[in-house]
C-alpha cells in the first residue's frame, strides 16, 4: 500500500486538512453549549431543555454516521467529508435566524445529519492512509483540530454574544467554518488505499454484525460513550455554576474559560505519541485518571482552582479520546469505517443522552450531583480497558468463523 509517510509534504497537507475537518465539526456543533443559560432565560425553558440544543444534534449525528460511513465507500471519503462540511457551515449560519426555540432545535437536528459525514470518515482515513507507525500522532492532530474548533466556537460565541447577540455569534462562526471547508477541499490528498464500492445494505449490515462479535473491539468502542458523556456533562452545566453567586461571571468570561481546550490540543498529540511508545492501555488509564482528578478539583470553592481543574480534565479527555480512537482502528482490522462509526455512535450518544440526563443531577443535587455522575462514568472505563488489553490474542477468532460462513463478502 502507498501510505502517507511522516514528515513528507503529503503528510503535512493531509494533517492540516484533517485538523480543519475536526475544527469545522466541533466549532459548528458546540456553539450552543455556552448559550444554554441564555436560551433558558430567553426562551423560558429548563436547563435540561436548553441542553437539547446540543444533545439533539449529537444524538442525530450519532445515528446518521452509521449511514454516512458506508456512503463514503461508494462516493469516496473526500467527497462526503467536503459535502458535509459545506452543508454544516451553511446550516450553522441559518440557525441564527431561528424565530423560536423549536425552530432552533429543528436547524440543530439538520446540522447533526450533515455533520455525520466527517468524524467517522476522518478516523477511517487516518487508519487507512497513514503509515501504521504514525497513526497515533496523526489521529492526535485530528483530535487537536476538534479541540481548537470546540474552543473557538465556544469562546467566540461568548464574546460575540456579549458584544452583539447570539445571532451574530452563530453567523460569524458559520462564515469561518465555510472558509475552513474551502481550504480543506484544496488541501486533503485523495485517498489511495480505500476502494470505492457500491453500497450494498446487506454487506453494510454484515460488516457491523461481524464487528459485534469482536468483544475486545466492543470494549474499546464503549469507552467513547463514557468519555464523551462525562466530558459534555461537565461542560454543559459548569456555565450554570459559574453564572451563579459567588462567581456571577459574564457570558464573555465563561466563554474564555474554554481556552483550556488548548490543553487538549497539546495532550492529543503528546499523549498520542506516548501511546505509540508505551502502549494504548497504560496511557489511556493515565489520561482518564487525570480527567477524574480535574473533575474533583472543581469542588474547591476558588475560581482559579476550578479553572485549573477544568483544564486538567480537558487535557485528560482529549488524550483519552485520541488514544481510544486509534485503538479502534487497530482492533477492527478491516471495515475500519464501520468500526469508527460504531465508536462515534456511542461517543455522540454519550454526549446526547448523558449530557441531557446530567441536567437531572444538576436540578436535584447541584454541582455535587454533576461531578458524582462524571466520576462514576470514568470509573466504569477501567474494567473495559482491562478486558480489551487482556483479550488481544482472541480478537479475530470469531471473525474468522464469520468470514468462512460468508465467503461472498469481501473483507
Amino acid at each position: 500500500m502507498a501510505y502517507i509517510e511522516p514528515h513528507t509534504k503529503a503528510s503535512k497537507k493531509a494533517s492540516f486538512a484533517l485538523f480543519l475537518g475536526g475544527f469545522v465539526t466541533f466549532a459548528t456543533l458546540y456553539t450552543t453549549q455556552p448559550l444554554m443559560p441564555l436560551f433558558a432565560q430567553e426562551f423560558g425553558v429548563s436547563a435540561s431543555m436548553a441542553s437539547l440544543s446540543l444533545s439533539l444534534s449529537t444524538g442525530i449525528l450519532a445515528i446518521a454516521m452509521i449511514i454516512a460511513g458506508s456512503l463514503s465507500d461508494e462516493f469516496g471519503k473526500k467527497k462526503i467529508m467536503i459535502t458535509s462540511m459545506f452543508a454544516a457551515s451553511i446550516i450553522g449560519i441559518l440557525t441564527a435566524f431561528s424565530a423560536n426555540f423549536w425552530t432552533l432545535l429543528a436547524f440543530r437536528a439538520i446540522l447533526g445529519i450533515f455533520l455525520a459525514g466527517v468524524p467517522a470518515i476522518a478516523m477511517a482515513y487516518v487508519s487507512e492512509e497513514f503509515n501504521p507507525k504514525a497513526i497515533g500522532t496523526a489521529m492526535g492532530l485530528y483530535i487537536s483540530g476538534t479541540s481548537i474548533g470546540g474552543m473557538s466556537g465556544r469562546v467566540l460565541t461568548g464574546l460575540l454574544t456579549d458584544l452583539f447577540n447570539w445571532q451574530v455569534a452563530l453567523i460569524t462562526i458559520g462564515i469561518i467554518a465555510l472558509a475552513a471547508s474551502i481550504t480543506f477541499y484544496l488541501t486533503l490528498p485523495e485517498p489511495r488505499n480505500s476502494e470505492k464500492k457500491h453500497v450494498n445494505f446487506r454487506d453494510m449490515l454484515l460488516a457491523y454484525k461481524i464487528h459485534m462479535y469482536n468483544r475486545p473491539l466492543l470494549a474499546v468502542i464503549s469507552l467513547g460513550f463514557l468519555l464523551m458523556g462525562s466530558f459534555v456533562t461537565l461542560y454543559n452545566y459548569v456555565g450554570f455554576l459559574l453564572m451563579e453567586p459567588p462567581y456571577s461571571l459574564s457570558q464573555t468570561f465563561i466563554g474564555f474559560i474554554f481556552l483550556v481546550f488548548l490543553t487538549g490540543t497539546f495532550s492529543a498529540m503528546y499523549m498520542g505519541r506516548k501511546a505509540d511508545i508505551y502502549g494504548n492501555p497504560l496511557i489511556l488509564r493515565v489520561s482518564i485518571g487525570l480527567m477524574a482528578a480535574g473533575a474533583l478539583f472543581t469542588f474547591v470553592p476558588s475560581l482559579a482552582v476550578i479553572i485549573a481543574g477544568i483544564a486538567l480534565f480537558t487535557f485528560g479527555f482529549f488524550a483519552a479520546h485520541s488514544i481510544a480512537s486509534a485503538w479502534v482502528g487497530e482492533y477492527a482490522g478491516f471495515n475500519k469505517t464501520q468500526a469508527s462509526s460504531m465508536y462515534l455512535l456511542l461517543y455522540y450518544f454519550g454526549s446526547s443522552f448523558i449530557g441531557s440526563f446530567g441536567g437531572w443531577f444538576w436540578t436535584h443535587w447541584h454541582w455535587i450531583g454533576v461531578i458524582g455522575l462524571v466520576v462514576i462514568l470514568l470509573a466504569l472505563t477501567f474494567p473495559l480497558i482491562y478486558y480489551a488489553k487482556h483479550h488481544q490474542p482472541g480478537v479475530f477468532s470469531s471473525l474468522s468463523k464469520r468470514k468462512k460462513k460468508h465467503k461472498h463478502y469481501s473483507l
